[in-house]
């Protein structure tokens, strides 16, 4: 691919950007604005059309602005640093305007003279100090990664070094299992290695611990090293992150960019112990238990002459010196997640931990989006944010991201089956566990009763038996909350830093797997039939979900609901954490339903800006980024106002399509062809002549849209309605004598399979020709094809958007919702806030859909919007730039129908097709037939 440049239109300080191809204008136009937004320190909303490139005008309009500010940064540092000589004479002078210093004489802060020149003269030695010791450090990290980058056999003396500890450490375990046959004084109850993996290690708040012991940091004393200024770079998932990485390769910046991939310790954990539990949860407390025990091995020696103390198992993978060189590794050429793993096995070095050594020195970090946005995630990952720069790229659902993040749900089944498990651990082993470790297991035994009493039950009885007394949806301020449930006593802060610290929902979930699965051929003695009951317990828990859900589920719905059954302490600490957030930003909603299994406690968060507001004080820039931003009007008031951001401070940026003007046909039809005005209302679209509108209106356009057609609902009942409708009215076998009909799956497992059967369908109809023109997919806007599915070239010529699809207002949450925004946020000229509401998240879920279709340069497709209330000049300015400056309003049918010949979908044609469509057109407009 031939290398371009790219001319900068506008924004100060560079001219051009290195590109791996002559760019598009509106990549330039987009690099540009992107240079200027981080150079100034701008909070930015970017939009860039999917198929114009926008991972690569991120990468090099960044990484050029970061090249420039090393650059400017280390001119500097030289000049400070320059030997004395010819500026000499200049230091001599006094460093205070007024002439020679004399005693008497005074600064404008009526400061002496001599002491403003003391303290000028010490700021600027220690500047200097600092900027030494800054490059001393930076040109050892640079010959250290250069030494690696060019001699190989370092890259496998480390892994022969572990292979021979490894060995030893062997032959040591060996010995000492042989030495310890036999020996030691009894303990008081004889517990075997597993089980005494359970007991809870004695505990110490952050007040009470010592600053002088310090055991546990050695390690990381040796690992603190200056942030250098970075672009940390967010997206939502795993492969999107996989394939930002690929981009960074194949750019001009991919052989001298410090780039680390950072990921959760499912992605990247590499030992299969571990990796064998599944759930995210599970391993994270396993490892996290595994470092802890790291740790307390170098305070055992302080206890051996006290009792004999079973060995706790230690992560293989967690060396410091391996995780070291994986961390050099890492910087010394740009690795994706896969590439990190398949390093961390062969030296086995620990990809998770490792990867965040690389972290201070990076250039450029890339992460998914919880490890960013969640401030104590953040942080136990080691990342700084002051004065760096951050990208947030597919941030269309970024509010609805951050309000999900610190969120959370627990059932009255997870509440009474937490309860139970936690007393008879209690029960189990209280002589052995310590008072403080007594006395917060008390205190969460009790919150869990009364969350359960504020459903109406009793946490001894089984939830499945509990008939509610009083259904519905009830909606409190956290406050009234705590008080109503007698709970305001309780500090939630340190029962939170204690379910956290010690592990306690892992010590569980392993009693619970010790004792609470029932197994064949199991013998009864007294320590079984004390666990009898939580059997019993567990079994009427899983038989009475059983009967509630369905009977087939995918594997992974099935360890979801294990993991909930197995450990429900783990989701519960979620929603004890999201109790401490601040009165005015949330709300727990108590549904109550049938049973008291049944009923949920759930933590709304209102306000996403009170989390989002510390990443846009403490970076230099933040850039907001997705192909689909608009409406922006939320992203302004609901997360940067009430974050605190300066409008000047935020600039907007939307660049328009690489297609031409004529690829492209957006049209608002209002009516259909037997003029019924389209108008799919709540109260209107059940009506049976709208759905028979629907239906012609589709019969028309698969007579003649070449390919795929994707025909996007409010809701999959609604789809389901009209499906059926048109299978009693005939309508349905109309449809399918011209393509074959395929419907949106709602489990996600099935998506993949119905999306391959469209595509051979498509590919075997336009290779056959014959009467079948393609297939039409009937989809739902918010479900599993309304994002994250391209419908490119002969998989969506034609993309039909049936009415509008608000959300459900009824919903107690987005009533709250609505009245939070009316009592927190100005009103506009035209709308109440809540009312605005409404209308971007209709829009937004339209712009998120329709986007399916365009996806590259030669892409060619037709948009319909089957709504009069499209037409709104308040709803078509919601609409994305390149879609609304295309768009046009059809008062009629036939008019929409002349337009729809000139798009380029209708180009490949045959002659007597198109005469045939303007015979079908003629009697449209003439005569306003029904086909």
């Amino acid at each position: 691919m031939d290398g371009g440049t790219a001319e900068a239109v506008s924004g100060p300080g560079r001219a051009s950007f290195p590109f791996p191809y002559t760019p598009y204008r509106i990549q330039e136009q987009f690099m540009a604005a992107l240079y200027a937004a981080l150079e100034a320190g701008r909070v930015g909303i970017f939009e860039s059309p999917t198929g114009t490139g926008k991972s690569l005008s991120l990468i090099c309009g960044a990484l050029s602005w970061l090249r420039d500010f090393e650059e400017k940064k280390q001119q500097e540092e030289a000049r400070l640093l320059a030997p004395e000589g010819s500026g000499q004479e200049e230091k001599k002078q006094p460093l205070v305007s007024g002439g020679p210093m004399c005693p008497n004489s005074r600064d404008a802060s009526g400061e002496p003279d001599w002491i403003t020149a003391f303290v000028q003269k010490k700021e600027e030695q220690d500047l200097v100090h600092r900027l030494k010791e800054e490059q001393v450090k930076r040109k050892k990290r640079e010959e250290r990664l250069e030494k690696i980058r060019h001699n190989v056999q370092l890259k496998y003396a480390a892994k022969r070094k572990r292979s021979e500890e490894d060995e030893m450490k062997h032959l040591l375990q060996l010995s000492k299992e042989i030495l310890s046959e036999g020996a030691g004084a009894a303990v008081p109850e004889q517990l075997d290695h597993n089980e005494e993996e359970l007991i809870l290690a004695e505990y110490e708040s952050d007040e009470e611990k010592k600053v002088a012991s310090g055991l546990e940091e050695d390690d990381d004393d040796d690992l603190e090293e200056e942030h250098v200024t970075k672009i940390y770079y967010c997206s939502r998932t795993h492969s999107q992150l996989s394939q930002f990485v690929h981009e960074v390769q194949k750019s001009p910046f991919g052989k001298n960019t410090r780039l680390v991939s950072l990921g959760s310790r499912q992605n990247l954990c590499v030992n299969e112990e571990v990796r064998r539990l599944g759930a995210l949860q599970l391993i994270n407390d396993r490892c996290t238990e595994m470092q802890k025990n790291k740790h307390e091995r170098k305070s055992d020696a302080e206890v051996e002459g006290k009792k004999r103390r079973v060995s706790r198992t230690v992560c293989p993978f967690y060396s410091y010196e391996q995780m070291q060189f994986l961390r050099d590794e890492v910087l010394v050429e740009v690795k994706d997640i896969e590439q990190l793993v398949t390093l961390g096995k062969e030296i086995k070095a620990c990809p998770y931990y490792g990867s965040r050594y690389a972290i201070p020195a990076a250039q450029l970090v890339v992460l998914p989006y919880q490890m960013l946005l969640h401030e104590a995630t953040r942080n136990a990952a080691g990342i700084i944010l002051k004065d760096q720069v951050v990208i947030i790229d597919e941030a269309h659902n970024l509010i609805d991201t951050i309000t999900c993040i610190h969120s959370a749900e627990v059932s009255g089944s997870q509440l009474c089956c937490a309860h139970s498990q936690l007393l008879q651990y209690m029960e189990r082993y209280s002589k052995r566990l310590k008072a403080k470790n007594l006395m917060y297991i008390k205190q969460i035994l009790y919150l869990l009763e009364r969350f359960v009493v504020m459903l109406g039950g009793n946490v001894n009885q089984n939830p499945s038996c509990q008939a509610v007394s009083r259904t519905g949806t009830e909606l409190k301020s956290i406050n009234d909350f705590l008080f109503q449930s007698q709970i305001d006593n309780i500090n939630l802060f340190k029962v939170q830093r204690y379910c956290e610290k010690s592990l306690i929902s892992r010590k569980l979930f392993g009693f619970v797997e010790r004792y609470g699965n029932p197994a064949p051929a199991v013998k009864t003695n007294k320590e079984n039939q004390k666990l009898a009951g939580l059997q019993n317990f567990l079994m009427t828990l899983q038989q009475g979900s059983y009967k509630e859900g369905p009977l087939q589920s995918p594997p992974v719905e099935a360890d979801n609901d294990q993991l909930r059954a197995a450990s429900p302490l783990m989701h519960i600490e979620g929603f004890l954490s999201a109790l401490t957030n601040a009165n005015e930003d949330g709300r727990v909603i108590l549904n109550r339903q049938g049973t008291i299994g049944q009923s949920s406690l759930k933590f709304l968060l209102l306000n996403p800006a009170v989390h989002f507001a510390k990443v846009v004080k403490e970076c230099r820039a933040v850039i907001i980024a997705g192909g689909t931003m608009q409406p922006v009007a939320d992203f302004r008031e609901q997360l940067l106002s009430c974050a605190g951001v300066d409008p000047a401070r935020i600039v907007e940026f939307s660049c328009g399509h690489v297609i031409p003007p004529e690829n492209i046909l957006p049209i608002v039809l209002c009516s259909g062809p037997s003029n019924q005005q389209l108008e799919f209302t709540y109260q209107t679209r059940d009506l049976p002549q709208m759905m028979d509108e629907t239906g012609r209106i589709l019969c028309n356009l698969c007579n003649v849209v070449p390919g795929g057609v994707v025909c996007f609902f409010p809701s999959y009942d609604y789809e389901k309605q009209v499906y059926a409708h048109w299978e009693k009215t005939g309508l349905l076998t109309r449809l399918a004598t011209k393509k074959k009909i395929f419907q949106e799956p709602k489990k996600a497992n099935q998506v993949e399979q119905v999306l391959v059967e469209y595509a051979k369908c498509i590919k075997r109809c336009s290779q056959a020709g014959g009467q079948m023109t393609g297939a039409l997919l009937l989809s739902v806007v918010g479900g599993k094809m309304s994002e994250g599915i391209n419908f490119s070239d002969d998989l969506g010529r034609c993309v039909i958007m049936v009415g509008m699809p608000y959300p459900n207002i009824k919903s107690p949450e987005l009533q709250e919702k609505m009245t939070w925004l009316d009592k927190t946020m100005p009103r506009a000229a035209s709308h109440a806030p809540s009312r605005m509401l409404i209308e971007n998240l209709c829009m937004k879920a339209v712009n998120q859909s329709i986007g399916r279709a365009i996806r590259h340069q030669k892409d060619f497709a037709s948009i319909l919007l089957l709504d009069h209330r499209y037409s709104r000049p308040a709803i078509l300015n919601k609409l994305p730039q390149w879609i609304r400056e295309r768009t046009q309003v059809k008062p009629a049918f036939g008019s929409a129908f002349a337009e729809l010949r000139k798009v380029r979908t209708f180009f490949s044609r045959t002659a007597a097709e198109i005469v045939s469509c303007c015979i079908h057109l003629y009697f449209l407009q003439t005569f306003s037939l029904v086909l």
